[in-house]
């Protein structure tokens, strides 16, 4: 009996060391990979049609504004108004009647001066691969900006790029590491599930209608 228990002590003590390197491994290569290709400055984003603008919510769980919300907010409209973009696509969560990430993003960036007319809702951005698949699939760009934040859009742009897709991450401001302390370490198991997604083939949670963008 001694013997068995060891044995599986061994194995799952295998499995953990195993774990720990692919999800060091995962966050290396996607970091690596799309280095080139996420950036601070406005005038490394190339010029095309349109952006996807990430969704969080406004409010942190105690009320409280989220930095990572109106930092995105003001990326979106900085890069909308400098001409690099035409249109921005709002992908979020919509999961119950009194959470509505892409919404609240339309209304923030409305209030920043951005057209309605030139905002996409995009209800069924549950996940960041759910986001720019759609992006994709369902109202057919090829090539986008993605804005959020940079561990965020590092995740993004890779998932993008190897779902057929060009595309160029416009880094928002950070939150300072002790705000986001808990956002940066399930972004670790974020890059290495990233690769799991791609190795499975997962797919959006929702599909849907073509949408035309003028």
């Amino acid at each position: 009996m001694k013997k068995i228990i060891k044995n599986i002590f061994k194995f799952f003590l295998l499995l953990l060391v195993a774990g720990i390197i692919f999800i060091a491994w995962a966050n290396y290569s996607i970091k690596k990979e799309s280095a080139a290709y996420v950036s601070y400055q406005l005038a490394d984003v190339p010029q095309t049609k349109t952006a996807v603008l990430l969704g969080t919510g406004k409010n942190l769980s105690n009320g409280m504004p989220n930095a990572y919300f109106y930092n995105r907010i003001q990326a979106a409209t900085d890069l909308y108004k400098s001409g690099k973009v035409q249109y921005i696509i709002v992908s979020g969560d919509n999961s119950s009647k009194d959470y509505n990430e892409p919404e609240d993003m339309q209304i923030a960036l409305v209030q920043h001066g951005i057209p309605q007319d030139r905002i996409i809702l995009d209800h069924a951005g549950f996940r960041t691969l759910d986001s720019v698949v759609r992006a994709k699939d369902i109202f057919g760009q090829n090539k986008l900006v993605i804005i959020s934040q940079k561990f965020h859009n590092e995740r993004a742009v890779f998932l993008a790029q190897k779902n057929g897709m060009e595309a160029f991450g416009y880094n928002a401001e950070d939150v300072n590491k002790y705000a986001g302390f808990k956002t940066n370490l399930r972004e670790y198991l974020a890059k290495a599930k990233a690769y799991w997604d791609l190795m499975f083939g997962v797919e959006p949670k929702f599909g849907g209608e073509k949408i035309v963008i003028p």
